[in-house]
């Protein structure tokens, strides 16, 4: 055969140490686009639950709280403890730092339950907390069910002092936290205050966390840089060589 004749050959000769980085590589891409994915269903269910909350108001006494669903809407009557309240730090609104404002409410029943009234901005002075007048009268109390609010990786818990004057600062306490400052029991979690009831600050409420869609978004992002990462795999261990003569 004339060497104008000749073809040349290409073969798929990945070295070993690439295909071990592209397999460690492909395993961590396929994980992340999982966990992502996952987490974007379980955020699905939390804003479905959020929805479904968004209901008539259920009347409800302090331990009929405990078996209700997350986000429900009840309705209290009680007392805000005027006298005693707390300050949630470390919570932004649109990326401006605040607080959130955590007011008792003793229940006609005897039991209480924090109340969070909404978000207030940060004045710049943490040596002088801001004023968040109550009235203390008894009444009727609508909003939804909530857990009380969990730090990340980046966030430290500081429950509130024990002594001290008031309001008091505490950055994503539990129920126990709360309870040793306030000196009494109070129920598990707390009530999201409606946007339309009296005596709140700024209340836009949504679960926490990014939005469902986001975490799938996500998802499909590390699937696509698996896809990429085989595309390139297999291109650039193709070789071209030349026959022999």
């Amino acid at each position: 055969m004339d060497a104008t004749e000749r073809k040349s050959v290409r073969t798929f000769a990945p070295s070993p140490l690439m295909t071990m980085a592209t397999v460690a590589l492909l395993a961590l891409f396929l994980s992340l686009g999982r966990w992502q994915w996952n987490r974007g269903v379980d955020r699905q269910a939390e804003w479905d639950a959020f929805a479904r909350g968004s209901g008539a108001a259920v009347p409800v006494s302090g331990p009929g709280l405990a078996p209700l669903e997350r986000y429900t809407r009840v309705s209290l009557r009680g007392a805000y403890d005027s006298g005693q309240q707390f300050l949630l730090d470390n919570r932004s609104f649109e990326g401006r730092p605040g607080f959130e404002v955590l007011t008792i409410l003793r229940l006609v029943d005897g039991s209480a339950i924090p109340v969070d009234r909404g978000w207030i901005p940060f004045d710049g002075y943490r040596d002088r907390l801001p004023a968040i007048p109550v009235a203390s009268d008894e009444r009727q109390v609508l909003g939804r069910i909530d857990r009380l609010p969990s730090g990340g990786l980046d966030s430290g818990r500081a429950p509130p002092a024990t002594t001290g004057s008031w309001p008091r600062l505490t950055s994503f306490p539990v129920t126990a936290d709360l309870q040793a400052a306030y000196g009494a029991p109070l129920l598990d979690g707390m009530v999201l205050l409606d946007p339309g009831e009296p005596d709140g600050y700024l209340r836009k409420w949504r679960p926490p966390g990014l939005e469902p869609d986001k975490h799938k978004s996500y998802a499909i992002q590390w699937w696509g840089f698996a896809v990429l990462l085989l595309v390139l795999y297999v291109g650039l261990n193709f070789k071209t060589r030349e026959p022999r003569s």
